[in-house]
Formats: structure tokens, C-alpha cells, sequence
């Protein structure tokens, strides 16, 4: 029984190495672990399930339906927030990403979808307050396309243009940010702008998108970052591609539909009804190291 004992105090030590403290991480309700487990123990068992773009769909098709609900990080303190049941479009596709990284390393623990969540959330992969999170989507598509979570592929679609964005709405519109009244969190929000000024980055236009060499390149599961003509903010809006009839459709959290959805416009002319949305970066989760 000792040796039991102590093996099991070993692996979740080695799980829990350069990771989260478990002191930083709050649940939104007690069946959390429960679920992410069951969500994991499910997709390792699922032999069909080769991909990263097949887990991200598995994954996307269980929290369909799953309540739209915005601000979910936010709070007096910076925890790693972890809520299933409640989701935005930017915690749901992180949320898809992180449950890839744990499946596809064959691991059913919510410790190892933590660790990954944490890993792409913050800044070094690590959270360190309120300006550690990676507000900004360029940034977090930058570090996390250093820390090999995903690629963007962006620059190779037919159609690829750039864009140069100076990116500044976090501190331009301090006021809508309760977290920005705290001195060093606005410091540290305008330390990551800084990094950001005359941002160039790779996009294709909405004019394009329904262009059949751009579709032909789209994979189900690919991650879809909607650009913005919003002054100071580079993405608007993530969700993920799932294919209906040869023709990309948003799979996401849906702020108008009030829940994880499959958009019934094809993407193409979802885009095309955003007066703010200016075209798109495509996204793609690697395999799990």
C-alpha cells in the first residue's frame, strides 16, 4: 500500500512540474474535474480520433449548446480560471486547444488540461498576475506559435495579404476594463502594446474567402480568427471550421446565438454581414509534444 501511495504522489508531482500552482486555479463549480476527465477519458478511447483537427471537433461537438457567457476570467485576483460550462469564443477555442494537448498526449487527468491551459493563456506560459494573460490575439498566437501549440498558416492561403495594426484598445479604453483601475496591471497592459506598435501580420480579406483555392486549404478543426477594423484591436472573434457541404462554417460561442453553435451562414457570408470584420488568420494545433 506504502509503494501505491507513493507512486501516486510522484506522478502527480512530475504532472504538476513547471505547471500551475494549484493555490492559482479556480473552479467554477465542483464537477469541473469530472467532466474535463470524462471529456478526455472519452476522446483516448475514440480510435478514430488521429488528428488535431479531429480531437478539436470531438471536443467542439460535446460543449455544443453550452451557454455563452462573457468576463469568465475576470475578477479581483488573476486565477487560472477553469470553466467548462460557461464559455466565450476566445475561452472555448482555448478551452478545445487545451483538451487536444491532454488527449493527444494520452492523458485523461484535469491536471495535464490545466497545465496546457495555463501554457496557453499567459504570457511564457506561465500566469503572473493580471498582464501576464495574452489579451491581445497576435500575441497569443505569437507565443503560442513559439511554444509549438499551433501554427498559423495564414501566409500560406491563397490570398494572403498583410496588415499593420498599431494595437492599443486595452489602454485606450481603460475604463472598460475594471482590472486597467489597478496601476501596475495598466503598466503592464501598456509594457505589451508597446511590443505591438505598427503590428504587421498576415490576413486574407473577406472578398476572398469564398474563393474554392482558399476552402480547398481549410481543414475541420482549423482555428478561425476574425480580423477587425476596430482602431487599436487586431481579432474580434475565434471559433473553429467545421466543413457543411464542401463550404466552411464558424463552429464557435456564439455572443448572438447565447451558446456554443454552428453558425448557419457559411463563412463567406457570415463575414460578409460583420461590418467590423475585415477577413480572417487561420490557425492549426500541431501534435502534442
Amino acid at each position: 500500500m506504502k509503494k501505491i501511495l507513493i507512486f501516486v504522489i510522484v506522478a502527480l508531482t512530475s504532472l504538476c512540474a513547471n505547471a500551475f500552482s494549484i493555490e492559482s486555479v479556480r473552479f467554477h463549480c465542483a464537477d469541473d474535474t469530472v467532466k474535463i476527465n470524462g471529456l478526455l477519458k472519452d476522446a483516448i478511447a475514440d480510435r478514430q480520433l488521429k488528428t488535431p483537427g479531429q480531437f478539436m471537433s470531438f471536443f467542439a461537438d460535446r460543449l455544443i449548446d453550452t451557454p455563452y457567457v462573457a468576463h469568465t476570467l475576470e475578477g479581483d485576483k488573476e486565477y487560472l480560471t477553469i470553466n467548462i460550462d460557461q464559455l466565450d469564443c476566445t475561452t472555448f477555442v482555448e478551452t478545445l486547444v487545451a483538451l487536444t494537448r491532454a488527449a493527444m498526449m494520452r492523458q485523461a487527468t484535469w491536471l495535464s488540461y490545466a497545465s496546457a491551459l495555463e501554457n496557453l493563456r499567459y504570457h511564457n506560459g506561465e500566469i503572473n498576475g493580471y498582464a501576464s494573460r495574452l489579451h491581445y490575439i497576435s500575441a497569443w498566437i505569437i507565443e503560442n506559435s513559439s511554444r509549438g501549440n499551433f501554427v498559423e498558416i495564414s501566409s500560406m492561403m491563397p490570398h494572403c495579404e498583410n496588415l499593420i495594426n498599431t494595437l492599443n484598445y486595452m489602454s485606450a479604453h481603460r475604463d472598460s476594463y475594471p482590472a486597467l483601475a489597478d496601476s501596475l496591471n495598466y503598466a503592464g497592459i501598456k509594457n505589451l502594446e508597446a511590443g505591438y506598435n505598427r503590428h504587421m501580420y498576415p490576413y486574407i480579406n473577406k472578398k476572398n474567402i469564398h474563393k474554392k483555392e482558399f476552402v480547398a486549404e481549410l481543414k475541420n478543426g482549423d482555428i478561425i480568427c476574425i480580423t477587425t477594423k476596430i482602431e487599436g484591436l487586431d481579432v474580434s472573434h475565434l471559433g473553429i471550421v467545421r466543413l457543411i457541404d464542401g463550404k466552411p462554417h464558424l463552429l464557435h460561442a456564439s455572443s448572438a446565438g447565447k451558446k456554443v453553435m454552428i453558425d448557419k451562414y457559411d463563412l463567406s457570408e457570415m463575414l460578409r454581414n460583420n461590418r467590423t470584420a475585415t477577413g480572417v488568420r487561420v490557425l492549426r494545433v500541431q501534435t502534442a509534444y
